[in-house]
């Protein structure tokens, strides 16, 4: 399926306000709402829009700890990159998983209750003989800029 300005347009409105209603998002794509509609569940149908989520304010519910960690591979076959996502894919406070060139192997994302909660994650996480040669650990202090959405018509101008 090949996308055209209009479909890029209702992938960006959509990412800005997912609840937004059909009748104002077709006002915003220059389009009338049958149309719009057509066009969101052909996006929804060929995987372009995987699903709609809620943006949770976590500060308000409460103290959070997001670390990232920079992880390492002991030996680097397909087999052991399996078998480390096996044992991490399991770990709900594991926000992201990004593997990555550079001097490590995988860019790990954390929000946990605290330090101590990360720390028995990754005691576990060694524990469990995961693969892991070394890894190190940023927490985050504060984030001036967390962006939820990607930029797709700059990305991808039609």
């Amino acid at each position: 399926m090949k996308l055209d300005r209009i479909d890029i347009t209702i992938l960006h409105e959509l990412q800005e306000n997912g609840r937004v209603t059909n009748v104002d998002l077709a006002e915003l794509v220059n389009l009338t709402p049958s149309p719009c509609l057509m066009r969101v569940k052909r996006l929804q149908d060929n995987g372009y829009i995987e699903g709609y989520s809620a943006l949770i304010n976590v500060a308000k519910l409460g103290q959070t700890l997001t670390v990232f960690t920079e992880v390492t591979l002991k030996n680097h076959r397909q087999i052991d990159f399996a078998k480390f996502l096996v044992a991490v894919e399991k770990i709900e406070q594991l926000i992201e998983c990004h593997l990555v060139s550079g001097g490590y192997d995988y860019l790990l994302k954390f929000v946990t209750a605290g330090i101590s909660e990360y720390q028995t994650i990754m005691e576990r996480l060694t524990g469990v003989d995961a693969g892991i040669d070394k890894y190190f650990s940023f927490v985050v202090l504060k984030s001036p800029i967390a962006r939820t959405h990607i930029p797709l018509p700059t990305l991808f101008p039609k």
